[in-house]
């Protein structure tokens, strides 16, 4: 489970081209594209640009570089040229990357046009909470703690965590032992050791928790039909505390827990 320095470094910089990769998103003007457009932009990127591998291709015969899950799709969404991103949309582009083996993961929810207060807290308070899971990790600490700080923040906020699915561990695979609750009880868990790496990947509802799945296989959405929210990074426990591995420029206030 855990990962030498050596392998860490590889993770770091599959991890820092991803960051790129959103970089490169936030640059685009997404109102009026299709998720399938957003989808063959990012893959081309990926491939042309940053000389990698879009490791969500193939993986478990999904046929696309990313997830595009929009407003009440919680996860899994299927790029379509028929989905078009409109004004007030809230959309989570969910990409994984594998470089010289090893695979980052991370997703963020992007604000299209003009979305409403309540979309907006609800991305917001997303965020958050998974930054609150990233600052409990350290040697010593249990998964449960992870947990613990985001359903906390969570339902501080008035919204559920999701149930169905959670963080994992990744690496030379892109889902590895351990599982990552994104709720639990503090103190309890299996005890993180310097050289774990995992993701920390929590989706808030702003109604239930429950969650069904479509008859695609794939596209997981609200039971009650209500907005999702979903932010992701890849994070290795240090000796010091936590290096977020899939870390953008603008999260400095990330990098201040990262070693």
């Amino acid at each position: 489970m855990s990962k030498t320095p050596e392998q860490i470094a590889l993770m770091a910089e599959s991890g820092r081209l991803l960051a790129s990769v959103f970089g490169y998103l936030d640059r685009l003007n997404l109102l009026g594209m299709s998720t399938l457009q957003v989808n063959d932009l990012v893959d081309k990127y990926i491939v042309e640009e940053l000389k990698a591998r879009p490791a969500s291709k193939g993986q478990y015969g999904f046929a696309y570089a990313m997830n595009t899950s929009r407003n009440e799709v919680v996860c899994h969404g299927v790029p379509s040229a028929n989905e078009i991103l409109r004004d007030g949309d809230l959309v989570n582009f969910d990409i994984t990357l594998e470089k010289n083996g090893y695979i980052a993961d991370s997703s963020k929810t992007y604000l299209i046009g003009e979305v409403t207060d309540q979309a907006r807290q609800l991305a917001r308070v997303t965020y958050e909470a998974m930054c609150q899971g990233i600052a409990a990790v350290r040697p010593g600490a249990r998964l449960g703690d992870i947990g613990h700080a985001i359903e906390w923040h969570a339902r501080a906020h008035g919204y559920s965590v999701v149930r169905d699915y959670c963080g994992h561990g990744i690496g030379r695979e892109m889902h590895e032992p351990p599982e990552v609750l994104h709720w639990g009880k503090a103190g309890t868990g299996l005890t993180l050791r310097e050289g774990m790496t995992f993701t920390i990947e929590p989706m808030l509802n702003q109604g239930k928790a429950d969650v069904r799945t479509l008859r695609d296989g794939w596209t997981v959405v609200t039971c009650d039909g209500q907005l999702s929210a979903q932010f992701e990074h890849t994070v290795a426990v240090t000796r010091e505390g936590v290096r977020v591995l899939t870390l953008r420029p603008e999260e400095l206030h990330l990098s201040s827990v990262s070693a």
